[in-house]
């Protein structure tokens, strides 16, 4: 069953292997200005959530908006990213109006030395443009076998014209769990999952009152706590008006990491032997369709649709960068 998404895989188009995928992304970034180094960097961010199909947040959120705003000054190519607070297991970076991939890249870095000195780190970051998807930053620590938490909001003020389930916006949240022979678990969501207006307020209210202080998690840790009201830009057009607060946590401080991978598995083994949702074809928890998505497309290619292809090939075409993408049209599907 195909779900009015915009994170599911394409149902038409080709298959195209990482590594050529990613070699493009690195040469259009390039192109508008990041060194060989930051853009290596962000293209594998991208292009690995094109692989677990989180496609929002992938190479087409780089061709909607952040090659827009290099080429056009409203993001900092080469932020000198700083710290600047460290105390004990705790951090603070500016991120000196970059794209948010390469405060937070250092800052998750940090957070992980912390966590294995002090068992637990805790960065917030400010002075930056998004930082993509909240799961990068949780999955870097679910790599070293840690906790991670993401989360991470824009500025802005609350409209008093609003009702209040506009309080929080899209501020997004993640919380990655490593287990053993079973995926891991990874919750990657935007804080705003009430659709619309109040009109359901009556029929589902513990729902909108849920989702209201899950999303005001985000604004709180990832904006105010990170400071992103103190970092309004005097001098500059980059558009650095993100935050986020990152946080890991040392499994081993708490119990055998051994022991608690096995009663992951377990956990997370009995619940996929549940039923589905209705017209689902099997049970996961957060993070297990893109587990198994990314391990099938290792295999078979990432699937980039038509409209996917075009955006990246248009901005190929006007920066001078080759598109690959045509060699694989006998992967279309």
């Amino acid at each position: 069953m195909a779900l009015n998404t915009r994170n599911y895989p394409p149902e038409h188009g080709v298959r195209v292997p990482a590594a050529v995928h990613e070699a493009f992304v690195v040469g259009v970034l390039g192109a508008v200005g990041l060194a060989p180094d930051s853009a290596a960097l962000v293209a594998g961010i991208l292009v690995a959530c094109d692989q677990r199909c989180v496609f929002s947040h992938g190479s087409k959120r780089m061709a909607s908006e952040y090659l827009k705003k290099l080429q056009s000054g409203r993001i900092n190519p080469h932020p000198v990213v700083s710290v600047e607070r460290q105390d004990g297991a705790t951090a603070v970076i500016d991120g000196d109006g970059g794209l948010g991939f390469f405060a937070c890249h250092r800052g998750m870095s940090i957070g992980i030395d912390c966590a294995r000195k002090f068992g637990v780190g805790a960065v917030t970051t400010y002075n930056h443009h998004h930082f993509g998807a909240a799961g990068n930053w949780t999955r870097m620590a679910l790599a070293e076998g840690f906790v991670g938490l993401a989360v991470s909001t824009h500025r802005f003020r609350a409209n008093p014209d609003n009702t209040v389930n506009r309080a929080v916006g899209s501020s997004p949240l993640s919380i990655a769990i490593p287990a053993g022979e079973q995926p891991p678990f990874v919750l990657d969501m935007g804080g705003s999952f009430m659709a619309g207006g109040t009109d359901l307020l009556e029929q589902f209210p513990n729902a909108f009152f849920k989702a209201l202080g899950v999303g005001s998690i985000s604004v709180i840790l990832g904006g105010v706590l990170a400071g992103i009201w103190r970092a309004e830009p005097q001098a500059s057009n980059w558009d650095a008006n993100q935050g986020s607060f990152l946080s890991v946590w040392d499994v081993s401080r708490f119990m055998d990491p051994e022991d608690f991978a096995a009663e992951m598995d377990r956990h997370m083994g009995d619940v996929r032997a549940m039923k589905p949702f209705p017209g689902m074809e099997r049970a996961e928890l957060p993070g297990g369709m893109e587990y198994a998505w990314e391990q099938e497309n290792a295999e078979q290619g990432i699937p980039i649709s038509d409209e996917h292809r075009d955006a990246l090939e248009q901005w190929g075409e006007k920066l001078g960068v080759e598109s690959p993408y045509r060699e694989y049209e006998e992967t279309r599907f």
